[in-house]
């Protein structure tokens, strides 16, 4: 492969990371690819002289920081609201974000009228999380724990996890599938117990 083809090769997958930021819907990980994109753009334009270009992507790489410092620095500030499985604002949440919640958790069943605990976390006074589950003896055996796309930085577990305690849960269980969710999972605290996961609040 001669050198010109991998500075090619640089510059279309800068190009390409740029473009599918646009794509993102949560503004925090739009800001960390375009970041990453741009870099590429500053390689390639190092490599092939064209200054213009590495001042312009220079130039984004500082936007995109200066603003993930702020997003990051930023203290969002959450209402927790206990609801119940048929509650109105239980099935308004559920209904606007029915699509995103299928294909978070493939298969589930979106009635929710059987749980017996349920909790909506709402930022400016727009639902933004939800968690269902069955509550029994101070254990919470999760149903549903969902944040909208926009919200998924994990503000909204580490709020759950500081909160749900004063709502008398002492542990909560989740058996669902951790197909996308790993990640959640392990920086929310829960431990992963053969078939299913544990946190201790």
């Amino acid at each position: 492969m001669s050198t010109a083809t991998i500075f090619e090769i640089i510059g279309y997958i800068g190009s390409a990371l740029v473009l599918l930021s646009f794509m993102m819907v949560s503004v925090y990980k739009l800001r960390i690819v375009n970041t990453i994109g741009s870099l590429f753009c500053v390689i390639y334009g190092i490599l092939i002289n064209a200054y213009p270009t590495v001042i312009m992507n220079v130039a984004l790489v500082a936007i995109n920081v200066y603003y993930l410092g702020k997003m990051l620095n930023t203290e969002k500030n959450y209402d927790l609201v206990r609801v119940s499985g048929d509650d109105g604002l239980t099935r308004y949440t559920i209904d606007r974000n029915k699509d995103d919640i299928a294909k978070c958790f493939p298969g589930i069943s979106m009635d929710f009228s059987k749980v017996n605990a349920g909790f909506v976390v709402c930022h400016e006074g727009k639902p933004v999380g939800i968690m269902l589950g069955n509550l029994k003896e101070h254990t919470l055996d999760i149903k549903l724990d969902y944040s909208v796309p926009q919200y998924r930085d994990f503000s909204i577990g580490e709020f759950l996890m500081a909160n749900l305690v004063h709502e008398g849960i002492d542990k909560l269980i989740y058996k669902g599938s951790d197909e996308n969710h790993k990640a959640y999972l392990a920086k929310t605290g829960f431990v992963e117990k053969g078939d299913h996961y544990e946190r201790i609040l």
